[in-house]
């Protein structure tokens, strides 16, 4: 399976499918509104802006760390926007691990499926860079934000 073989549904009722973003570099990143971590949604909105035309930028909320996503897709849509002016996708609320891991998630972190390397989720705001060619290109913990030079560099 491939990364362009998926298909999830949005925050605003639409479905993403991955086969879209074909040539394009993709940053998957798991949200929560109630983190530490959640001023990076300004920074992953500036990516957005700045590389739109190479890369899609998709956010996943996710409640399992800390319950730090406790709100409906309405909540979730209107805080990004509200607090972030975010304009990139944001999917429906999902889990990144353990026994109801989202199958995005599985491709992501087993190696047996993205054919690259086993990794797991550690905490909000794991981001997964996804090359032109659909390949997994580099995991960046929480604590590296999107504007990094560790990130930035290998989309440009």
């Amino acid at each position: 399976m491939s990364i362009y073989d998926f298909k999830i549904n949005s925050l605003s009722g639409q479905t993403i499918d991955f086969s879209n973003f074909k040539g394009k570099y993709l940053l998957i990143v798991n949200v929560a509104s109630k983190c530490g971590f959640t001023r990076q949604y300004e920074d992953l909105q500036k990516l957005h802006e700045l590389h739109g035309d190479d890369l899609a930028v998709i956010g996943f909320p996710c409640n399992q760390f800390g319950t730090q996503e406790p709100g409906k897709p309405q909540e979730i849509q209107a805080f990004c926007s509200t607090n972030f002016g975010v304009t990139f996708p944001l999917a429906l609320k999902i889990d990144v691990k353990g026994k109801n891991q989202h199958p995005l998630y599985t491709w992501l972190t087993s190696k047996e499926h993205n054919g690259v390397k086993n990794t797991s989720v550690r905490w909000n705001f794991q981001k997964y860079l996804i090359g032109k060619d659909g390949r997994l290109m580099e995991v960046f913990y929480s604590i590296t934000g999107p504007m990094n030079k560790r990130i930035t560099k290998l989309i440009v």
